[in-house]
């Protein structure tokens, strides 16, 4: 099974009881191209109905200008939190309201140059 986005294709490489790793066309031994989905079903209590967690993580080797070591990993890891019985258009709007903010002017400058603020 795989999965492409912005022409770029991962291929289910790894499959663990709540996990599947996800391996990109850059893939070698030695440089990272990889994807991971996880998952933490709910835990209910009696009171409480629980809340779904999810992870995406993306890690690719990149090549370094200016630093004491060639390459260097980068890591991307988004956690999600959704409580039981959340309204489908509601997760929507949420995952569209970050996807933009991730793609957003400001979160690059952030991610770029640590600032915080805007």
């Amino acid at each position: 099974m795989s999965w492409t986005f912005n022409t770029k294709v991962y291929t289910a490489d790894q499959y663990g009881l709540d996990a599947v790793g996800y391996a990109g066309v850059l893939k070698t031994l030695t440089v990272a191209d990889d994807l991971q989905l996880s998952r933490v079903p709910a835990k209910p209590t009696s009171v409480f109905s629980g809340v779904s967690r999810t992870q995406a993580k993306m890690t690719r080797t990149l090549t370094l200008t200016g630093a004491l070591t060639p390459t260097g990993k980068a890591i991307l890891s988004i956690n999600v939190s959704i409580p039981v019985g959340a309204a489908s258009a509601d997760i929507d709007a949420l995952l569209n309201d970050m996807g933009a903010a991730l793609s957003h002017a400001n979160f690059k400058t952030h991610v770029k140059s640590l600032q915080l603020t805007f």
